[in-house]
């Protein structure tokens, strides 16, 4: 199973020992979650009035792009908007700082994408098997293919009332992979060219994003899979940050209320051990290149 691994941290641009740096990076690396209990992200005056789920109106999360755009998915007033995107966008300039300090070595090659605010508590929510996050699974954009980059996501969870937010870690994912691939075909002749004309995609799926995108559909399908899978529960307490490639981790949401998360990808020449990444992994068990 993922384990967590627990560093002191209290401020997001603290710099970091080079063992702290090595220590982070091999973990995350290795399919570990990266968690800081002690680094909350704190509220400006007036922010705390977004603390509540209408901010999302009739959906779970409001949405900010890496450009600014936005925020969208919200249903607030111009003020409340303002508030919301300032507070969205120092939490994306405060990840990509702390993740300077951690890893600078990713520095060249990081690239912000999407930004989240999730107010909406996730037990209870009504979904399809698909967008059920509380089903174990490995992260894949269906409209955003990655071509093979990492999807490297911050985590912080700012629940004024204490609670917690749980999620299960599963098997590590070569397990995963060798145990769903063998009943995945290869993508159809001519998909990915046709899903960019029609809009589907906002770029063409490479086979790669083509077996992502199957493995996290066949884990939330597989009722028997999200019992019987080694698993372990872990909550991230309230002011707390965590740190995790969540296209490697496998894991599910189960509770909690009032999170940010920003969500970056990094080129997997980029990594320090490149041959742990997805592409790697499924490249060696496939045996073939997948972009």
């Amino acid at each position: 199973m993922s384990e967590v691994v627990t560093l002191t941290s209290s401020g997001w641009d603290v710099p970091f020992s080079a063992a702290e740096q090595e220590l982070a990076v091999r973990a995350l690396e290795g399919g570990s979650v990266l968690e800081f209990p002690r680094l909350g992200f704190p509220l400006l005056d007036g922010e705390d009035r977004l603390l509540s789920p209408s901010i999302a109106g009739n959906g779970k999360n409001v949405s900010l792009g890496p450009a600014g755009e936005g925020p969208r998915g919200s249903t607030a007033d111009d003020e409340q908007l303002s508030l919301l995107r300032s507070m969205m966008v120092r939490f994306a300039l405060s990840t990509r700082t702390l993740l300077q300090n951690l890893a600078p070595h990713y520095t060249a090659g990081l690239e912000r994408a999407r930004t989240s605010f999730r107010p909406v508590e996730i037990a209870g929510r009504s979904n399809s098997w698909r967008k059920d996050d509380t089903r174990l699974h490995v992260d894949s954009f269906p409209s955003s293919p990655t071509r093979g980059r990492r999807i490297l996501r911050v985590f912080t969870n700012l629940n004024p009332h204490g609670q917690s937010r749980t999620w299960r870690l599963g098997e590590p994912f070569e397990r995963v992979a060798s145990r769903f691939l063998d009943s995945i075909p290869g993508p159809a002749w001519g998909a990915s060219a046709l899903l960019k004309v029609l809009g589907v995609t906002k770029g063409r799926r490479s086979a790669y994003d083509h077996f992502m995108l199957q493995l996290h559909d066949r884990m939330k399908a597989d009722s028997a899979y999200q019992t019987e899978a080694a698993q372990c529960i872990h909550q991230f307490h309230a002011g707390s940050t965590w740190i995790v490639y969540t296209d490697q981790v496998s894991h599910a949401a189960m509770s909690g209320q009032y999170a940010l998360e920003q969500t970056f990808y990094l080129p997997v020449d980029c990594m320090l051990t490149p041959a742990s990444a997805p592409l790697r992994v499924l490249e060696h068990l496939l045996r073939r290149a997948l972009t």
